[in-house]
């Protein structure tokens, strides 16, 4: 991957919240490629070819609904964390087709090789009453992995912009653990109803808050899904473009996991669901209106958006 040059100067001893959030990151990322056997397959050839990756941002889903356990609900739950680490709000995009909103979260440091956070948050009550229950059936069983300790590192990170390295380096795997699913193992006729209704609520009651998706930032999109689709990886059909025409996005299909669920008899039962994928972003620049700046656009696009979602409904 590549690593921000701003990480080449440092403080023995102190953390800062851009050296932090790069290295959650890059966890993240990690964790992703275990569980996604194409986007491993891809870096992997990546690295042979002498590359890196740019990681631009990753994604992950949320339910906005008052009974989520000990969570906060939606994306509250992780603004707590993105805040204090120096992300702030980017932009805001309405997904109505699937009754979500997304939210992009930028890097104040440096907010072109950080990469960026995408999160979504689903709205039950757009939904019928049978699901909204089976909703609060599978989340609201939600334990908090932000201990105590955790908030108070948090807050001096937010007030100083840095940690000393061995706070930083205790905190760092708790932060890593959020991202992952904090309910019981739901019940198989809950999974059923959410699918019947919505494929994103349905992966959340299996993937929970772990990352939906990763993304690589490459030159050209086209070139890159041409030749995924030559090695007969499952790329998307066609790649997304943004009303801009400045953001262009496609992906792999998510790759299936088997999963347990609880039976209403409590018995166990194991299916094959969609788990998280890989995606590929080119994004062009602009000259910025107020400065005359040449910018990246570091924005998304809510069309573009709600046809990568659809890489987790395949299944």
């Amino acid at each position: 991957m590549n690593v921000p040059a701003a990480m080449d100067r440092f403080e023995p001893g102190v953390v800062t919240r851009a050296e932090l959030a790069q290295a959650l990151n890059m966890a993240l990322f990690a964790g992703l490629l275990e569980r996604v056997p194409t986007g491993r397959a891809y870096t992997e050839d990546v690295v042979r070819e002498g590359a890196r990756v740019q990681f631009d941002h990753g994604a992950l889903r949320t339910v906005r609904w008052p009974h989520c356990g000990a969570l906060p609900p939606g994306e509250a739950a992780f603004t707590r964390i993105l805040r204090p680490l120096g992300y702030r709000l980017n932009g805001t995009y309405p997904l109505d087709r699937i009754k979500m909103t997304g939210r992009s979260y930028a890097h104040l440091d440096a907010p072109e090789h950080i990469a960026q956070f995408f999160v979504s948050e689903l709205h039950p009550e757009r939904f019928s009453a049978e699901f909204q229950q089976a909703v609060t059936d599978v989340v609201g069983s939600s334990v908090d992995p932000l201990t105590p300790q955790a908030v108070a590192w948090l807050a001096e990170l937010e007030r100083d912009a840095a940690l000393p390295l061995a706070d930083a380096c205790a905190l760092l795997p708790v932060l890593v653990r959020c991202f992952d699913r904090q309910h019981m193992t739901p019940r198989l006729s809950d999974y059923q109803t959410l699918r019947a209704e919505s494929a994103e609520m349905a992966w959340i009651a299996t993937e929970g808050n772990a990352f939906n998706h990763a993304t690589d930032r490459v030159a050209d999109v086209f070139a890159v899904a041409d030749a995924q689709r030559a090695l007969g990886r499952p790329i998307k059909e066609r790649v997304e473009v943004s009303k801009s025409g400045r953001v262009k996005q496609t992906a792999f299909q998510a790759d299936p996991v088997v999963r347990v669920f609880r039976g209403d008899d409590g018995t166990e039962a194991r299916r094959e669901v969609p788990g998280s994928f890989y995606e590929f972003i080119t994004r062009d620049t602009y000259v910025d209106e107020e400065t005359g700046r040449v910018a990246l656009d570091l924005g998304f696009d809510a069309g573009n958006a709600t046809g990568i979602f659809k890489m987790t409904a395949a299944a």
